[in-house]
């Protein structure tokens, strides 16, 4: 997916809610725009960007019926840029966090919602959140659901403004479980403080593949 704007952006290990992070829109002339936008949606219309605190996610069995999304919906789609995602699994002495990616390692996109806020002053603040679905049979080991992952073709059809809103809920379904894997690492990541390679270190156990 090419951008006709594509700013030069530090490498990230642990993103977290309320910070910034890479994401794609499709601007007015049909090109693409790589932005650094919030993570934590804020609508347009609230009083406050504190609402954003809590919409980091969107599930997409209700995201065209919530006030908060449903113009975003429609108009602000985008794309968040990443190559991996983390989950806990919970057992019974606490939580193992797992980075989840591709088998292949390749980058990839997130499905996700734009808005802009503006505060009396005039100051401009874009976030977005990002959607999840169901998890597919790897993800499911570790948690219940997991984001909406874009395959290229699907990543353009997704940023489109011609797609019919019928035709989006295919574009969100479970990413294809034998595309991926979940490695463990260690707790070192459970602190947003933590931003290096150091997250992505694999522990001593077993890496679950998607062979299911």
């Amino acid at each position: 997916m090419g951008s006709e704007n594509c700013p030069e952006l530090e490498a990230r290990y642990n993103v977290a809610p309320t910070q910034l992070a890479a994401v794609v829109v499709a601007a007015e002339n049909g090109a693409r725009r790589l932005v650094q936008m919030r993570w934590g949606l804020v609508p347009n219309w609230t009083d406050t960007p504190r609402a954003g605190h809590g919409m980091i996610n969107a599930r997409v069995e209700t995201v065209a019926e919530r006030p908060a999304y449903r113009e975003s919906l429609h108009q602000r789609r985008c794309v968040v840029a990443a190559d991996g995602f983390y989950e806990w699994q919970r057992l019974p002495g606490g939580k193992q966090p797992y980075l989840l990616r591709l088998v292949d390692g390749a980058p990839f996109g997130f499905a996700g919602l734009w808005d802009c806020w503006r505060d009396p002053s005039g100051t401009l603040l874009e976030t977005f959140t990002i959607l999840t679905t169901t998890a597919n049979a790897l993800v499911k080991t570790i948690h219940d659901r997991m984001p909406v992952i874009l395959s290229r073709q699907h990543r353009e059809e997704w940023l489109s403004p011609g797609i019919e809103m019928s035709a989006l809920s295919r574009l969100w379904q479970p990413y294809s479980v034998s595309a991926m894997e979940a490695v463990p690492v260690s707790d070192y990541v459970n602190n947003v403080v933590h931003d290096s390679p150091a997250c992505l270190k694999p522990i001593q156990l077993q890496t679950i593949r998607g062979l299911f």
